[in-house]
């Protein structure tokens, strides 16, 4: 992605599962429609993060991370998604919004703090949204430095779990989204152990729904599904 502002948007989607009794012909062709259209979304500029949550999360099959240049941008590749073929029969139920911004509390994001942004992802995708106590954003500035110092401490201690945060603000509900992705997720959950007991977690009113996935291509998602084989070979 460019230096410019990116907006994110992490979307759980539920197949019908009616679609999974269509004839075997149907579902081809669906599944063809779907992946031409995500190859529109690709040439319009907009970065699209598949993971499969197939039977992981409880009413959630596919887990998508946009990345745009706009809301506009994601907008239309949404649009586009569920106008034809397999898209139609995915609907949405959960969508969290944000834009990347600078940080408040560090002057340059690290390597391991733009997750998704640069390098190649990781086997596993986490994405929840969460939002702050009114008494955290009264706190003085210092106060909440000293906090996030601790808490970024506890992060950098787990290299191999990489972190992106967008915020929300005027946007969504939450205040913030944030996504990690990692190929270790015995690290991951000792990371998530230890920042429970740091005081950053004081003020964290709401941290939930938490979202897993397992990085896929969409070919290898609707062949989950169970789109006949060889039919749209595309990723």
């Amino acid at each position: 992605m460019s230096d410019g502002t990116v907006f994110v948007q992490a979307v759980g989607l539920a197949l019908d599962p009616a679609w999974r009794r269509r004839e075997a012909g149907d579902r081809a062709t669906d599944a063809r429609a779907l992946l031409a259209a995500e190859e529109c979304s690709a040439a319009a500029g907009v970065r699209t993060l598949t993971c499969s949550t197939i039977g992981l999360e409880p009413g959630v099959d596919v887990l998508l991370v946009r990345l745009a240049p706009s809301l506009d941008a994601l907008e239309e590749v949404g649009a586009r998604l569920h106008r034809d073929g397999l898209g139609g029969w995915l609907g949405v139920r959960h969508s969290f919004i944000g834009r990347i911004a600078p940080s408040q509390y560090v002057k340059k994001a690290t390597d391991q703090e733009r997750s998704l942004l640069d390098g190649e992802p990781k086997r596993y995708l986490v994405v929840y949204p969460f939002t702050k106590s009114s008494d955290w954003y009264l706190l003085g500035r210092e106060a909440r430095q000293g906090i996030m110092n601790e808490h970024m401490r506890v992060g950098h201690g787990f290299p191999q779990v990489r972190q992106l945060l967008a915020y929300s603000f005027g946007l969504d509900d939450q205040d913030f989204v944030v996504a990690y992705d990692t190929d270790d997720l015995d690290a991951f959950g000792d990371l998530v152990r230890e920042l429970r007991g740091t005081e950053s977690r004081r003020s964290t009113v709401s941290d939930r729904p938490l979202l897993l996935g397992v990085r896929r291509s969409w070919a290898e998602i609707v062949a989950g599904f169970g789109a006949p084989p060889d039919e749209g070979a595309a990723s």
